[in-house]
């Protein structure tokens, strides 16, 4: 015969309705989350593959993100390099009027005063930031403003060669920035050239001309060595200018030598002047075989306003400037072209990342979604019946409850 104890009905009841309400709350956590796994206890081996699925969709977002910031970076640099073949090209234009033989000096000027505000605005568009205030053509020096103007007013590079990357997938990376030297400075010039500069440590603030080549013949027997340029006393009470080849020392006759400022003079067939020097004031002439697009203008703006037609040889001089000026522009615009069409590239590389990587995002969201999201019918269906359950549960043991041995006596 078994012995049942009050205490073992109470017990075993007890248990029951905890173990039902249990059921009871896990299912109504489930339809109230929209989760048939909301704790590893639910179902481990889903919950470590959902695990998993999370990790990778954490990884997939946070390469789209970069693929995204990729590609505004990408779309930004070309719409810049769109706008900058826009003010090259009206340049262009203002070059072919101005070879134009009938044209008046106060014409040339006019031209000349279009072409400074278009260079002005070049500069502006060479110095474009980012949404994050950084210059995109620096390189890495992305807090540096690309282009500024040195003492002479002539617009030259300020930041590295550097260019920056971003992974946009395992072992994918795409370049995001260019600098600006690779763009606007490398650019092949028709004819060997130079580059005016004065020395930073003139006291004097004194400037140097752009300058241009008058006689081709003497200039080349000078290139590719610099020619350096100082201002000394004459002995007399005055001043005059001396050159060298920076290389081999030997001077180089500069004609006229006595100084006066802003009076034009001529060594190794290069012309310039110079403005507001004192003695012991230095300038360099650095000749080279490319020319940025910024000092290509700046020559062109100079020969309009200096070059003297009806001197001797002052046709030919002009000539050979709309010439060589309109092969400058045409291979700045190349350049600028070229990266373009590098950026297209890019931009279609940054594209199909983008349509992989939602491809893998939709594809692991199904699987997670079938691992972990709850069948709602199937749940409220299994939250009724327990619920129903419970009741009957709860009723019985109240009636179980209630039995005592003297209720029979």
């Amino acid at each position: 015969m078994i012995r049942i104890s009050s205490q073992q009905v109470f017990s075993g009841g007890i248990n029951r309705l905890q173990d039902l309400n249990t059921s009871l709350n896990k299912t109504s956590e489930q339809v109230s989350t929209g989760k048939r796994v909301n704790r590893p206890s639910d179902d481990p081996v889903a919950a470590a593959r959902i695990l998993k699925l999370d990790q990778e969709l954490g990884r997939v977002e946070t390469y789209q993100r970069n693929a995204q910031l990729a590609d505004n970076r990408l779309k930004q640099e070309e719409s810049t390099l769109a706008s900058a073949v826009d003010v090259i090209q009206r340049i262009r234009e203002l070059t072919v009027q101005a070879g134009n033989g009938s044209l008046s000096p106060n014409d040339r000027q006019s031209l000349a005063s279009e072409m400074k505000e278009r260079l002005g605005q070049l500069a502006n568009i060479a110095n474009t930031k980012d949404a994050s205030g950084e210059f995109i053509f620096s390189g890495f020096q992305g807090n540096q403003q690309a282009f500024t103007q040195n003492v002479s007013g002539d617009w030259v590079y300020q930041g590295d060669e550097g260019q920056r990357v971003l992974e946009i997938d395992d072992g994918v990376t795409v370049p995001i920035s260019d600098n600006g030297k690779g763009i606007f400075v490398d650019v092949a010039a028709a004819e060997p050239t130079f580059f005016a500069e004065a020395s930073e440590s003139n006291a004097s603030g004194a400037q140097i001309s752009s300058g241009m080549v008058v006689d081709r013949d003497a200039f080349d027997l000078v290139y590719p060595d610099d020619i350096a340029i100082s201002v000394v006393d004459d002995g007399a009470g005055g001043l005059e200018v001396q050159a060298f080849n920076r290389r081999t020392n030997d001077p180089l006759p500069v004609v006229p030598a006595a100084y006066t400022s802003g009076e034009s003079f001529e060594v190794a067939g290069a012309q310039v002047e110079v403005f507001g020097a004192a003695e012991g004031d230095e300038f360099t002439l650095k000749t080279a075989q490319k020319q940025s697009v910024f000092t290509s203008i700046e020559k062109l703006i100079y020969g309009l306003e200096n070059i003297d037609k009806s001197a001797p040889g002052g046709q030919d001089a002009y000539d050979e400037l709309i010439a060589n000026s309109l092969v400058n522009l045409d291979n700045g615009q190349e350049s600028i072209v070229l990266k373009q069409t590098e950026l297209g590239g890019r931009m279609n590389a940054v594209e199909s990342t983008q349509s992989f990587l939602e491809d893998s995002s939709v594809y692991s969201n199904e699987i997670r979604s079938q691992l972990q999201d709850v069948d709602y019918a199937e749940a409220i269906s299994t939250l009724s019946f327990q619920s129903f359950v419970l009741q009957a549960a709860q009723q019985s043991f109240a009636q179980v409850s209630q039995l005592s041995l003297f209720d029979r006596l």
